[in-house]
């Protein structure tokens, strides 16, 4: 999966995440392409507490061990 997010609280403004397959991940600048739409996303991030409100799944609460403020939109996409 690819999650491009816009917004504050990452290394950039835009950034695009990939996650592979046997669970590692890594971030690029920018929106790297292609872009298969599955799903757009809210994420707030305040604290060790996260609120995503995503398309597909609904809104969810996740607990973090680190404290950050973010405050992003996001286009999930398939690879």
């Amino acid at each position: 999966m690819k999650y491009i997010e816009f917004g504050i609280g990452n290394t950039w403004l835009v950034r695009t995440e990939t996650e592979r397959a046997d669970g590692t991940e890594f971030e690029q600048k920018g929106i790297v392409k292609p872009i298969v739409f599955h799903s757009v996303y809210f994420r707030v991030w305040l604290g060790k507490k996260v609120f995503i409100w995503d398309s597909k799944e609904g809104l969810k609460r996740m607990n973090k061990t680190r404290s950050a403020f973010k405050l992003l939109f996001g286009i999930t996409s398939h690879q």
